[in-house]
């Protein structure tokens, strides 16, 4: 848990550093519900909390209260590497449902988790923060076909994420 712990500060201070992502949208019409579950890391943006961090997963979990249990885990150097926090809906209230939620590994402080894209049928989306430096691909699977995945970082260069810095962390073929 140390290892990925700074992983929470750092999404805090997001909004702090590099370029806003204000201009991007959210994804709309968001089904809770169906976006819980486990989801792989194809690809990410790099920062110390995640370093040399492979069979990176993160997992979601609808609680009685509305909110989201957050499990994120990963194995550096033989090592079990896990963070355990909640997430709520930036605004429960809008309809459609908005991919703007809000999630916290320390109490009252939380940071922006930004879903910018999300295929239809729930297998893969795109997460940021409020700033460009902080970018993640998951997927449903540990891995996603060559051509989406690289239709998906032409799109995220597009934006404004400097992709040529994605790291491509190991994965576990099920």
């Amino acid at each position: 848990m140390k290892q990925i712990v700074p992983f929470c500060l750092l999404l805090l201070l997001g909004a702090c550093a590099g370029s806003g992502t204000q201009d991007i949208p959210s994804v709309s019409g968001l089904d809770v519900p169906r976006y819980m579950g486990k989801w792989y890391e194809i690809a990410r943006l790099p920062h110390t909390f995640e370093k040399d961090l492979d069979f990176v997963t993160a997992e979601y979990t609808l609680r009685d209260d509305g909110r989201i249990r957050v499990v994120n885990q990963g194995m550096r150097n033989g090592a079990q590497s896990r963070a355990e926090g909640v997430a709520k809906l930036k605004d429960p209230d809008a309809r459609p449902v908005s991919g703007e939620l809000r999630v916290s590994f320390f109490g009252p402080f939380y940071g922006d988790y930004r879903i910018i894209e999300l295929s239809g049928d729930y297998s893969y989306a795109v997460v940021t923060s409020s700033s460009k430096d902080y970018l993640w691909i998951l997927s449903r699977s540990p891995q996603l076909p060559a051509p989406l995945l690289s239709g998906l970082t032409d799109r995220l260069k597009s934006m404004g994420f400097e992709t040529e810095k994605l790291e491509y962390p190991k994965q576990k073929v099920p």
